[in-house]
């Protein structure tokens, strides 16, 4: 396959931010998306720091090498070292980050348990490698940090663990996911969004159910 260009990635991040903003995954200033431009050595490029990823720009994407420093003109995302690790760990090509209000809430309601289960979803056959409803996904958490490298080395030690796993959950902060190409990603984005959705909506569902019937 023909090593796609800079500016043919700055666009294609571009247009992820839209799709995702649309779906109200990354409100505000939130989440943050990565493509490999190569790998030896290892240079990406990634969306900028504090900025609306509902409407980039081509020149705001930044290029960063395996430090996470920029190549050139930019700031690179706060959680650059994050991406890095994970595309060491997993040999991505992408990697996304999201923000949603059900990745939020059930990061935090399944943290003291180490991560979640998903299994016996139809979607769960979206995810690479996967091939049946009978699939039982873990999605590891950890525990939420402001210092980069720490948490970038927390999440490498939880993917260490959990070699299949497809995503990482950080408490109160977002889902990571990843795939070998920047639409494989951003499938496992939406599978594992719909998935977390449906799992929390359930569980509301059937606690105001167990309340309408104690309640009667």
């Amino acid at each position: 396959m023909k090593p796609q260009s800079f500016p043919d990635i700055a666009q294609q991040l571009i247009d992820v931010g839209k799709r995702f903003d649309a779906r109200g995954w990354v409100l505000g200033t939130s989440g943050n998306f990565s493509s490999v431009l190569a790998h030896e050595p290892l240079k990406m490029a990634i969306t900028p720091s504090a900025a609306f990823k509902g409407d980039l720009c081509s020149d705001e994407i930044v290029e960063i090498d395996e430090r996470g420093a920029p190549v050139g003109a930019g700031r690179p995302s706060a959680e650059a070292l994050i991406h890095i690790e994970i595309v060491r760990s997993r040999d991505a090509g992408a990697v996304l980050h999201t923000h949603s209000v059900w990745s939020t809430i059930l990061s935090d309601l399944h943290a003291d348990e180490g991560g979640l289960f998903i299994e016996g979803y139809e979607m769960l056959k979206g995810l690479d490698g996967v091939h049946t409803h009978d699939h039982r996904e873990w999605v590891p958490i950890v525990d939420n940090d402001q210092n980069m490298p720490r948490l970038a080395r927390v999440v490498s030690d939880a993917l260490d663990r959990h070699p299949r796993t497809h995503a990482v959950l950080i408490r109160r902060h977002g889902l990571y996911t990843w795939g070998a190409s920047l639409a494989e990603a951003v499938r496992h984005v939406e599978i594992l969004e719909f998935l977390l959705q449906a799992m929390g909506q359930t569980m509301a569902i059937r606690q105001g159910m167990e309340r309408v019937t104690i309640e009667s």
